[in-house]
């Protein structure tokens, strides 16, 4: 036979669409080609197949052989095509049966010497042939990785020889186990035990956490806001297991998974002030997550918020709202998830030390000025609350009360408060149109009091649904059903300390 069907899966964005790799030998002088929108990575896969195959002991055949990947308006790039094409030819030569390869994915690098070598993007190719009920054969090296999407439909190989021996029925490979939602795990995250006093911060942190808000601390250097805001990710439930798999899939194609970190955990992300929109969002001429998609179902924390590029911040606008990001390109259009939880800090001033009780403010009111309007009106409505943390004084740091609260008691009221919301609907923060104003209800004294603020503090729409959103989450930690005048107060409050900010 000198045809021959290999099944393999490409990648773009977070998803793993199907290829087939068509091999046919025929007359001619000997030679090579490949077609169907390979680039570069993928053209230079004849030379490493070719010094696989003889070095494996295999034939290669001194014939025209043409490879052609389908769908041909598919751009294919990377050394993940090298297995299923050396298959290919096998097959179509008859050095392997084609019986054999049927109903079978392959993926994997190819070294000069036959080895495999571990690819990027495995785990949403592995979930991709499950849905397709097809066994696939990854490399070694990503066998932890395929694992959490494994169900005894996966197979490990070192070398090309162990794929062939598998395939001929000499010695089969043992299926990859799949690892069980609990064995995902809970990564070690820091406690908010851990800090002293700062009450109303940690209240602050207690909602956002049990309604998904967005959060601004703003204060003077060494408060705490950056320790508050890394308590948070201990703050949240554990991810689910479909939603701990999504959010795999994401480092999987960035080339950042790690077995050491527990995927259970809602991931926590804080990008450094002088990092690019595409860092920050994605992109580049083959478009990668950027670190809103790594921080999808948890938190971008960004510490020292004004020193960041605005034209950077203003990027963040869309997907806060949208949660996934859209990156267009002459030749594709690729979707990354980016439902996150945004939490920032800032100083009040240049110099960090307005309002301070104990150290002169150095600013003039115009540098003050210029600093704060470094952040857009736009962006700063989009954070649901804007808390102060004040300094605290020696005594409180250095003698320090005793209980002070665990992460694990607060995780526990907010996993019991999500999956109430959950059940109603939607996370309050995610609350929109009918449902929002069902669950927002207010009595005739509650719509007065949110009239005379709107007036007050010139809020807009969306910082008032935004309120409102916040006041539903302030009601159901207190096991009330209506939101009530209290609740509304509360939630104001977190609006009026950003006054200096937003100005």
């Amino acid at each position: 036979m000198s045809f021959a069907v290999i099944h393999t899966r490409a990648r773009v964005g977070v998803d793993a669409p199907a290829v087939t790799v068509e091999t046919h030998l025929s007359g001619g002088l000997p030679s090579l080609s490949i077609v169907g929108m390979p680039e570069a990575g993928v053209r230079e896969s004849k030379d490493r197949v070719r010094s696989a195959l003889l070095n494996s002991g295999f034939d290669f055949p001194a014939r025209r052989i043409t490879i052609n990947l389908a769908p041909a308006d598919l751009p294919k790039e990377g050394s993940r095509f090298d297995l299923p094409i050396a298959l290919g030819i096998l097959a179509a030569s008859g050095q392997v049966e084609p019986e054999a390869v049927a109903g079978m994915e392959f993926l994997g690098e190819l070294a000069l010497d036959g080895s495999l070598r571990p690819l990027e993007g495995i785990l949403p190719a592995v979930m991709g042939a499950r849905g397709m009920e097809r066994t696939i054969m990854v490399p070694a090296g990503n066998a932890d990785e395929a694992a959490l999407a494994s169900r005894e439909d996966t197979f490990a190989a070192d070398h090309l020889l162990s794929v062939c021996a598998h395939l001929k029925g000499e010695q089969r490979l043992t299926a990859i186990a799949p690892r069980e939602a609990d064995d995902l795990g809970q990564g070690a995250v820091p406690d908010l035990a851990d800090v002293q006093g700062q009450h109303i911060p940690k209240r602050a942190l207690e909602i956002a956490a049990a309604g998904g808000h967005n959060l601004l601390f703003h204060g003077p250097p060494g408060t705490g806001k950056s320790m508050l805001a890394s308590r948070l990710p201990g703050l949240l439930p554990p991810l689910a297991r479909e939603v701990a798999l999504e959010v795999a899939s994401v480092h999987s194609v960035a080339g950042s998974f790690s077995q050491a970190r527990g995927w259970r955990t809602p991931p926590y992300r804080a990008p450094h002030h002088t990092a690019s929109a595409v860092a920050l969002v994605g992109g580049g001429s083959s478009p990668r997550p950027g670190e809103i998609s790594l921080a999808h179902r948890g938190v971008l924390f960004l510490d020292e918020l004004p020193e960041f590029d605005r034209k950077v911040l203003e990027v963040l606008r869309e997907p806060m709202e949208s949660g996934e990001i859209v990156i267009s390109r002459a030749n594709t259009r690729v979707t990354f998830p980016a439902r996150f939880q945004v939490v920032a800090a800032m100083n009040p001033c240049p110099c960090g030390y307005e309002g301070h009780p104990d150290i002169a403010c150095r600013c003039s009111a115009q540098q003050v000025l210029r600093y704060q309007s470094r952040l857009s009106g736009p962006l700063m409505d989009r954070f649901d609350m804007h808390v102060g943390v004040p300094v605290q004084d020696g005594r409180t740091l250095l003698r320090p009360e005793k209980g002070e609260t665990s992460s694990a008691e607060v995780r526990d009221r907010v996993s019991r408060l999500r999956t109430f919301q959950h059940q109603r609907g939607a996370l309050n923060a995610e609350l929109a149109g009918d449902a929002l104003h069902q669950a927002c209800a207010l009595d005739g004294d509650g719509e007065t009091l949110l009239e005379q603020a709107m007036g007050r503090l010139g809020l807009s729409a969306r910082a008032l649904h935004r309120v409102l959103r916040v006041s539903r989450t302030i009601a159901d930690l207190a096991g009330a059903e209506r939101v009530e005048k209290a609740h509304l107060v509360e939630a104001l409050g977190y609006r009026l300390q950003s006054g200096a900010e937003s100005g």
